[in-house]
């Protein structure tokens, strides 16, 4: 039995979890780009969240190629906030 092309599987329990992985990640930029109070420390607590829990849980390699080139993207907007507001902090590297 085939199924109809016009027919919508539900999508997995993993795939919904990294949608809104994403959503998330996505809408504490859109945070921190309204220069929203708290948005640097909030952005910057999921990306941790996400990281734990990627090295908790199995994830696809998609997903962890998303994670790789999101986050150096989000470190950059979160240390300029920073220094736009007069309260950087050097990272050691």
């Amino acid at each position: 039995m085939t199924v109809p092309k016009d027919v919508v599987r539900p999508a997995s329990p993993r795939r919904i979890r990294g949608e809104r992985i994403k959503d998330e990640v996505y809408r504490q930029m859109f945070r921190l780009e309204e220069r929203r109070p708290g948005a640097e420390i909030s952005l910057a607590l999921v990306l941790l969240r996400v990281w734990m829990a990627a090295d908790s849980k199995p994830a696809s390699a998609g997903e962890r190629d998303w994670l790789k080139k999101v986050s150096p993207i989000c470190l950059e907007m979160i240390e300029a906030a920073l220094q736009a507001g007069g309260t950087a902090h050097s990272c050691a590297q």
